[in-house]
């Protein structure tokens, strides 16, 4: 049963949707800086002192301000819309004339406005205009983790879950169904999240960040990988004068019954794991100089993976297993930095960031008959893993003279550890093996970027170039034991070295009614994959490409408050190094992980039609979606001849596509009652296709294609019990999905917080719970050529916390 007849009738659907439509809402507006210079129109000279008024259409002054020495003028903090420019000085004519201002571009400079001599003289008008919030554009939103009651003290990756269009799986995250994201930190790639996939999202501490950005269709400005979007974590940074802070502790635990009973023979789950957060954030600033630091711990205990599979193969073998993995982690993570307004005209900044990520698992698995009357082997691990990362960034602006004339120069370094060991029993019925191995890759990555940015009258035009340099070696040792299950000949040594030029250039133009932006960023990459020559399989590989990622934006502007955009990009998601690294992994005995160094980018076609409206107290959007791929990247499970192993090996998949509709609708109907309801409906097809796998040995690999109608729908509702009291319910549903070679099956949460603010505003207390009724399970399908198999992981979603933060 497809997701639509599973929740609704669909003319019951087509009602809502014509409803919602009907039921518009309103955005924040966002505010725009003016600037321009006024010069003699006989001299060609500037006119210091020289009168600037900005009125409306129906002359009623909005703001002003005098020119300079240099006869330059700013206005700041001016609402997008129609105006009247009239500019004056003594000795000269007064000059009017008509002024769009529009909402794609921060800056609007309007060059050389020149006057012509003149007797009359008028007296100076100074006025001061209220600065409201800036809104968000339809291809970027914004969210305060501050407003996030029911994920406070949790990680990253759990305080993201509830945010619109936002879901995770497998420990990542998706944007639209679709987990290729690109995520930054601060606006730049770091190890500490990956640089072309995603990781360590669940061990950072969400009271690290300020906000969250998402970016459905990112212009050519930045990389082109990551076809779903972007997710820009931005880290706090306080620029109040003076000294001040913020510090904040919370504590919670999860896993608070038992799910589901162990298999026999094995030792106990996880059960009302602890965690603790404590947190503390600094600042200092005084006149041109601003120094700030983060400091965060998280320690948790958790049931990281409670799995149980049944593997059913075509000869009649059925295999019963569990995996079962009791975690802990310890994250420490320092940011510190310093902001230097050297003068008017050029900024300094440099900042550095401390990761320590340390991991125990202690991991089981039993593997029994098909009415578990035979325990046939146990397979127990200890994983002990640290990851350290360290990065280095510095930028450098110079501002001209007009507002928003800068250019920017900055250069970011990351260095980032994995030493990683297995130690592995392997309990037969007649004996028991040991083994073991140990894994050692450090990351260096080096990323020189400079970019450009030039106000125009009626939009900007924005260019730039950036170089990466990155080299990865690896050196994976195995240690096999007695009769040891382990292809110890698949280690040695691997080196991943890629090089990254690129340059963009990006015009945005904007009228009263049409906004337009076109962009094209050229990048050429040069990978190089060496390994280890004596492995059974893989040798060295490589590729490399010069290839152009345009994107498009064409808006209309039905009114103030209704608008059409359309959008067109294509861009590339690069394997990660983790995706083609040559060993197995063996945190499941029988079902095990492989990458594949023969593995290529995926490049992705995506066109989107968006439509936004606002009246009172909320908003309304709307967008249908169409992206194509090409080489799609994603693991394929097989079996060898006369084995019961099963083998998980990256390749790309050949076509796939997504087409859907999004919709969100804010609404705050009550002064004591808001809410936030996101659903997004789509078409996944996988389409049929055919590979070659090498390892352990070379075997083709053909599915069918599959195609299913899905979705999911998220409903946030925010409750101001009073000024300082305040409460949050989110609940999200997210429909059956296919995988390759299976599905995925639906799966429910309901999360809930309250916050109460005291001490006037300087302290907060919250309480929250995740997953109330303990209901979030991964259940999945796979059908491979001679087997299947099913799971469910139980693994810990329920997690109560309760915490203080004090600001000074």
């Amino acid at each position: 049963m497809n997701f639509l007849k599973a929740i609704l009738p669909l003319k019951t659907i087509s009602s809502i949707v014509c409803v919602l439509f009907c039921i518009l809402s309103t955005a924040q507006t966002k505010t725009v800086t003016i600037s321009g210079t006024i010069k003699d129109n006989t001299a060609k000279t500037a006119l210091p002192y020289a009168n600037v008024i900005l009125k409306s259409k129906d002359q009623k002054v909005a703001a002003g301000t005098v020119t300079n020495e240099k006869g330059i003028f700013t206005i700041e903090n001016i609402k997008p819309g129609n105006y009247i420019l009239e500019v004056s000085s003594v000795g000269f004519m007064t000059k009017t004339q008509s002024l769009f201002v529009g909402s794609m571009s921060d800056y609007l400079n309007i060059d050389n406005i020149t006057l012509s001599e003149d007797a009359q003289t008028l007296n100076e008008v100074v006025v001061n205009s209220k600065q409201e919030s800036v809104t968000n554009k339809m291809d970027k939103k914004s969210f305060n983790m501050s407003d996030n009651i029911t994920q406070s003290g949790g990680s990253v990756l759990q305080a993201m879950q509830n945010l619109p269009g936002v879901t995770t799986q497998d420990g990542k995250l998706l944007l639209r169904g679709n987990d290729k994201v690109m995520i930054l930190i601060d606006g730049k790639q770091t190890a500490l999240t990956g640089f072309n996939g995603q990781t360590g999202l669940d061990n950072i501490p969400a009271s690290a960040i300020e906000k969250i950005e998402i970016i459905n269709n990112p212009s050519s400005k930045y990389d082109a990988n990551g076809n779903a979007g972007i997710i820009n974590i931005i880290y706090k940074k306080n620029k109040q004068e003076g000294f001040n802070g913020k510090i904040g502790l919370t504590s919670g635990y999860g896993s608070l019954w038992e799910r589901k009973a162990n298999l026999p023979t094995i030792t106990p789950q996880y059960k009302v794991t602890p965690k603790i957060n404590p947190s503390l954030s600094l600042n200092y600033k005084k006149e041109k100089v601003n120094i700030y630091f983060q400091g965060d711990y998280l320690y948790t205990e958790t049931l990281n993976k409670n799995e149980f599979v049944t593997r059913t193969y075509n000869d009649g073998t059925i295999i019963n297993q569990q995996t079962k993995r009791n975690r802990d982690t310890q994250f420490t993570t320092f940011k510190t930095g310093i902001d230097w307004a050297i003068n008017e005209n050029n900024n300094f900044s440099f900042s550095t960031l401390y990761g320590s990520e340390k991991i125990l698992d202690h991991g089981e698995e039993p593997f029994f008959n098909a009415d578990y009357s035979e325990r046939q082997r146990l397979w127990k691990f200890i994983e002990d893993e640290l990851k350290t990362t360290i990065t280095a960034s510095t930028s450098y602006q110079h501002k001209f003279k007009e507002a928003g004339h800068v250019l920017n120069a900055g250069l970011n370094y990351t260095f980032h550890r994995e030493n990683e060991k297995y130690f592995f029993d392997n309990i037969m019925p007649d004996f028991t093996g040991k083994d073991a191995f140990k894994l050692l890759s450090d990351e260096s990555v080096l990323d020189i970027n400079l970019d450009y940015t030039k106000p125009l009258k009626y939009g900007r035009f924005e260019t730039g170039a950036k170089i990466r340099s990155r080299n990865i070696p690896t050196n994976m040792q195995f240690f096999p034991g007695t009769n040891s299950p382990i292809d110890s000949n698949a280690g040695g040594k691997a080196t991943y070295e890629e090089i990254i030029p690129a340059v963009y250039g990006n015009y945005i133009f904007e009228s009263n009614r049409i906004e337009a932006e076109a962009g094209l960023r050229m990048e050429y990459i040069n990978l190089q994959y060496k390994v280890n020559p004596n492995h059974p399989t893989y040798k060295s590989d490589g590729y490399n490409y010069f290839q152009p990622f345009p994107n498009v934006r064409l808006a209309y502007k039905i009114n103030d408050t209704h608008k059409l955009s359309l959008f067109y990009n294509r861009r590339v998601d690069r394997p990660n190094e983790v995706d083609i690294r040559i060993f197995p992994k063996y945190d499941d005995a029988e079902i095990i992980k492989v990458g594949n160094p023969g593995l290529r980018p995926q490049f992705t076609n995506t066109l989107e039609l968006g439509y936004k409206a606002s009246i009172n107290n909320g908003y309304f959007f709307a967008s249908l979606y169409n992206k194509f791929a090409n080489g799609t990247i994603t693991r394929i499970a097989v079996t060898q001849p006369n084995s019961d192993l099963i083998y998980n090996v990256f390749q790309n998949a050949g076509k796939s596509s997504m087409t859907g509709m999004e919709m969100i609708f804010s609404k705050k109907p009550f002064a004591w009652y808001s809410f936030n309801l996101n659903a997004n409906l789509y078409q996944n097809v996988i389409n049929a296709f055919t590979v070659h796998i090498l390892y352990p040995s070379p075997i083709t690999f053909s599915d069918e294609k599959q195609s299913i109608t899905t979705g999911n729908i998220k409903w946030n509702n925010t409750f101001n019990f009073s000024k300082t009291f305040i409460g949050q319910l989110s609940a999200v549903y997210l429909a059956p999905d296919i995988i390759p070679q299976g599905k995925i099956e639906a799966r429910f949460s309901i999360d809930a917080g309250i916050k109460k603010a005291v001490q006037k505003g300087k302290g907060e207390f919250f309480v929250n719970a995740t997953d109330l009724l303990n209901s979030l399970v991964i259940k999945k399908e796979i059908n491979g050529t001679n087997f299947s198999y099913t799971s469910h992981d139980y693994y810990e979603t329920q997690v109560v916390r309760f915490g203080y933060n004090y600001k000074f």
